[in-house]
This record gives structure tokens, C-alpha cells and sequence, in this order.
């Protein structure tokens, strides 16, 4: 999901790591709980300091005092992102759960806390039908196993198959963003309608410390991961194999053509809310949409040309973005929509048109592309978001705090191409 670009990106860029990065950033967490923002301003890096950081921060505890008494501060996560480690702690108020998260350097310095929806309990919407299917547990691969879900329609079969592929970011298997579970609600209603569903924790969500530690590529990251999975839901007894199909939302559905030429066998293709662009370039528009200060923006612009700039020989450079430069170098020259296009095979590209971080621009890349392509469709829908949630007005991540699920026309989009 792309809101974890944004918040890897904006939570600093060119900091080195602290030796006890969750010890800071929960003294930092306390004085933002504690309401204690002078101290708290201080123990921000200088570069990220404004002249109304202190004001800001009085206008987020004034927020945070509607959600509650704290509950619960769980156990952080530590992600080593070379320059810089991210620290998210799980906080639970009376009513409603949060993540904080913050960036800390070799200084003990932090960024300025960013707060991102939690998790929160999950109830089927009215289009998942109890008794229509049933779920059991596998595993996708061997060196790096991942668990996973199945989702296997009652009856016979054998059934039409679908993998789900995760966006940007260490994604679960639902692909959970604050009150949503995406892949939970495509798997099961889904699943409701006749189609069998593999949807799995990805790599850097269960291997974040090995991960971070090696020089990884979007093919160690998800191409090799969602190869297995199609592999392995070709091989179950209830799945026709002549009808699996892949949906990568995302920039899982930006890495999709290459999924499908590596597989050579799918029977199509379900783009939900990709890129069509290179993922630098949406990294920087999305900076700057967010009005960040300056020093971040002109940070942001010089390692957009570094990336650019990046040869095979680079291999070995430090990260950009929090990615090692393997990762940037694979991606060189990559036009997912010309891909796709190349491969044959029937593709359904769907975009919500209040999306705020994959715009109408990419979704036009995909629809000039795809153009008089047989057995290929696409279709935007109006109150849709980037989860195919159904709203008003202008979406933004506050939107994803509430429970929601994937609107019905996704569903029954999504259904009805496979069906055909």
C-alpha cells in the first residue's frame, strides 16, 4: 500500500540509525502522550523543525485527547532502513487504534510523529456468504516460507482461481490499512461467487530484519513470491489450472506483467489502482503533494535524479528511499502498461477516481495502452478511493482510520471477468 511510502519517505530521509531506535522513539511517543511538546520539539532532527512544529504538535494532542484514554502501547516494530530506522508503536485509545510512527538517527533525534490508522476488528460485509466457501492454511515457498490462506468455494469444482498480489510496502495478507481489509474482502467475496483465493503474508512483512539486511530486488520481494503462489494454487485438487488468475493492487499491480510473463500461464489479469509510471516519479509527486518543508522536497528531487542516474554497476550503492539501489536498478526502463500489453492475455484495470496517491494520470497510461486489446477492459468508478472504498469529496489517509469495506461494483467487476 502506497500510504507506507509516504510515510517512510516524509518520517526523514538522509538520518542515520540510533543504536536504540525503539528506546528514543517511545521517550518520544511518552512526551507526545504526556503533552509535553516543547521537550518533544527538541528531540526532532533541526532539518524537519518549522517555525510551527510546537503548534502542530499542540493541535495533534488536542486530536488525540478526542480518541480517549491510552489503553494499550504495544510492542514497536524496527524496521533498519539503512540511513535511518523506522519505529511503529501499535497504540490502542478507548476509541479507536493508531500506529505512531517515527524515524530516528545516530543522534537520538526523531522525526516529527506520524500517526496512521491501526488495526481494527473486521466484520464481513453483506456480500461474503457464511457457508459458501471455506478456508484452510498453506504455505508459499521453501527458503523464505509465507503464510497464507485459501479460500476454496463449496462444491465440486473445480473452480476459477485467483492469487492477490500486495502493494507497495510489508503488507499482510489482507492487506490491512487502519479499518480496511482489502484482500480479506476481495478473498471472501470473491469466494462467495464460485472463485477460489490465495492471499498471503508478504516477504518484507515476515522477514523485515532479513530483509532490510540483504541487497533485495522486486523480484526477491514479490515476483518469486507470487510465482509460488500461482504455482501453488495451479496445483490444488478444487482449482482448474487453465483458469488462475493474478490481481495485484498497487504496486503489486505496476509488477504484474512481470509476474504474468514469468508464469506464462495465466488466464489474465486484474489491475486494481496501479502506477503506470516509474515508482520514483510517484514517489516525488506524492512529496509534494503533501506540502512538506522545503529541505525534505529538494532532498526528495536529488535522489529521484540519483535514482535515475543508477547503472548496473551501482549495485552496491547506498539506499535511495529506504530501497536498496538493486531494487532501482531492476525497475530501470520498466513500462508496466507496454508489458502488459505484450503478453496476450486478457487484463481488467480498475481505478477509483478519488485515489489520491494512483491518479487519473496512470489510470489514462493504462486505458491509451490497452487500447483495442482484446479480451482487455477498463473502468474507473467516481466515489471509489486507492481501496476501492466508497466515499465524498476529497479522500485522504484519515478516510482509512474508519471500518470500510471494497465497494460491490469492485466485487462484481472483478467476478464478472473472471466469469467470462
Amino acid at each position: 500500500m502506497r500510504p507506507r511510502v509516504l510515510c517512510l519517505l516524509s518520517a526523514g530521509l538522509l538520518m542515520a540509525q540510533s543504536q536504540d531506535p525503539a528506546g528514543t522513539a517511545r521517550k518520544a511517543l511518552d512526551l507526545l502522550l504526556g503533552e509535553k511538546y516543547a521537550d518533544l520539539v527538541q528531540m526532532i532532527t533541526p532539518a524537519y523543525r518549522t517555525p510551527n512544529t510546537q503548534s502542530d504538535l499542540t493541535k495533534l494532542g488536542v486530536e488525540i485527547k478526542t480518541w480517549g484514554a491510552v489503553q494499550e502501547i504495544g510492542k514497536p516494530t524496527v524496521q533498519d532502513m539503512g540511513p535511518v530506522s523506522i519505529v511503529i508503536f501499535p497504540v490502542k485509545f478507548a476509541s479507536r487504534a493508531i500506529d505512531v510512527q517515527m524515524s530516528v538517527n545516530a543522534s537520538g533525534q526523531v522525526s516529527a510523529p506520524l500517526l496512521r490508522p491501526g488495526q481494527v476488528a473486521w466484520q464481513p460485509p453483506s456480500y461474503v456468504k457464511a457457508g459458501s466457501f471455506k478456508e484452510r492454511a498453506v504455505t508459499i515457498g521453501d527458503q523464505w516460507k509465507l503464510p497464507g490462506t485459501l479460500c476454496v468455494p463449496s462444491g465440486s469444482g473445480p473452480f476459477p482461481a485467483l492469487v492477490l498480489v500486495h502493494g507497495f510496502g510489508p503488507n499482510d495478507r489482507d492487506e490491512t490499512v487502519g479499518g480496511t481489509k482489502m484482500f480479506r474482502d476481495l478473498a471472501e467475496g470473491l469466494a462467495s461467487r464460485g472463485i477460489a483465493v490465495l492471499r498471503y503474508e508478504k516477504r518484507t512483512k515476515v522477514y523485515t530484519a532479513k530483509m532490510a539486511s540483504t541487497s533485495y530486488t522486486p523480484d526477491d520481494e514479490v515476483i518469486e513470491d507470487a510465482s509460488r503462489a500461482i504455482a501453488l494454487l495451479r496445483s490444488q485438487p478444487e482449482v482448474n489450472g487453465s483458469r488462475v488468475f493474478a490481481l495485484g493492487h498497487d504496486f503489486g499491480g505496476y509488477l504484474l506483467p512481470r509476474v504474468a510473463a514469468e508464469d506464462g500461464k495465466l488466464a489474465g489479469l486484474i489491475i486494481l489502482g496501479a502506477s503506470a509510471r516509474p515508482l520514483e516519479d510517484l514517489i516525488l509527486e506524492q512529496i509534494q503533494a503533501k506540502n512538506l518543508p522545503a529541505v525534505q522536497e529538494t532532498a526528495a528531487k536529488a535522489a529521484v535524479t540519483k535514482i535515475k542516474q543508477l547503472e548496473a554497476a551501482d549495485d552496491g550503492a547506498p539506499r535511495v528511499f529506504g530501497l536498496p539501489a538493486a531494487y532501482w536498478i531492476q525497475l530501470k526502463g520498466y513500462n508496466a502498461p507496454a508489458a502488459a500489453k505484450k503478453l496476450g492475455i486478457s487484463i481488467l484495470v480498475l481505478q477509483g477516481e478519488r485515489d489520491f496517491q494512483t491518479s487519473m494520470t496512470d489510470f489514462n497510461l493504462w486505458k491509451q495502452a490497452l487500447a483495442g486489446t482484446k479480451g482487455s477492459t477498463v473502468q474507473s468508478y467516481p466515489s471509489l478511493n486507492h481501496i476501492f472504498v466508497a466515499g465524498e469529496g476529497k479522500s485522504s489517509e484519515e478516510e482509512y482510520k474508519k471500518a470500510a469495506h471494497v465497494a460491490p461494483e469492485a466485487i462484481d467487476a472483478v467476478a464478472k471477468f473472471i466469469g467470462q
